[in-house]
């Protein structure tokens, strides 16, 4: 099962979210939250495997969730879920390293399926606003060449040690044995580096960081 905490300012919407999603099998909602600030309380409380969150919310909304957890728990994706596909508002969101952004008219089996593949590692974004994301990625890469700094200002800590390793092409193994962590922590701190770098690969991720002086 797939932990998840279910977080959306609108009560009735997150009942039937998690009934269609326990409906649909492998995942269990272990927590609700209604904005970001509450999230935060459930995450320690229950630490899920995965966040779904809405994107525009009172208090705290799933944007600025996804930067707190990326310095406060740099393992856990957090899926943006929204009926808003603006450019500024994608953009916002795979900036602060959203492992998934899909709009809420998804179906359940696809909804499941982007919960099981963030879980995994993977990023996971609607067709209908990929090419926003992607344009946001690749201004994103340009300007991480022409700025070191700029990249690496998103990283916690052990983030910049995994990532200074990585950079040097050694294997999740051998980063682990160096750094005495397990070799799944260094996993869930590349995944980390992938979905805040914004790039889709190992190869890609050690050639940025190259670039930026790592």
């Amino acid at each position: 099962m797939i932990r998840i905490v279910l977080v959306d300012d609108q009560e009735l919407l997150r009942r039937g979210v998690r009934l269609l999603l326990e409906a649909a099998g492998g995942i269990e909602v272990v927590a609700e939250a209604a904005d970001g600030h509450e999230a935060l309380a459930m995450i320690a409380k229950h630490h899920p495997e995965v966040v779904l969150a809405d994107a525009q919310m009172p208090g705290m909304g799933g944007v600025e969730l996804v930067r707190r957890c990326g310095s406060e728990h740099p393992s856990l994706p957090v899926v943006i879920l929204t009926t808003f596909d603006t450019d500024e508002l994608v953009r916002d969101g795979v900036r602060a390293g959203a492992a998934g952004f899909l709009l809420k008219d998804v179906s359940p089996e696809r909804l499941a399926e982007a919960i099981a593949a963030v879980r995994d590692g993977g990023v996971v974004i609607d067709p209908r606003v990929a090419g926003v994301a992607l344009r946001s990625a690749a201004a994103r890469g340009t300007a991480a060449t022409d700025n070191a700094d700029d990249p690496l200002a998103l990283l916690t800590r052990t983030e910049r040690l995994v990532a200074t390793h990585v950079a040097a092409g050694r294997t999740n193994g051998e980063i682990a044995a160096e750094l005495v962590l397990a070799e799944g922590t260094v996993k869930n701190h590349v995944s980390a580096l992938l979905r805040k770098l914004a790039v889709r690969d190992r190869t890609a991720l050690a050639l940025l960081l190259s670039r930026s002086g790592l």
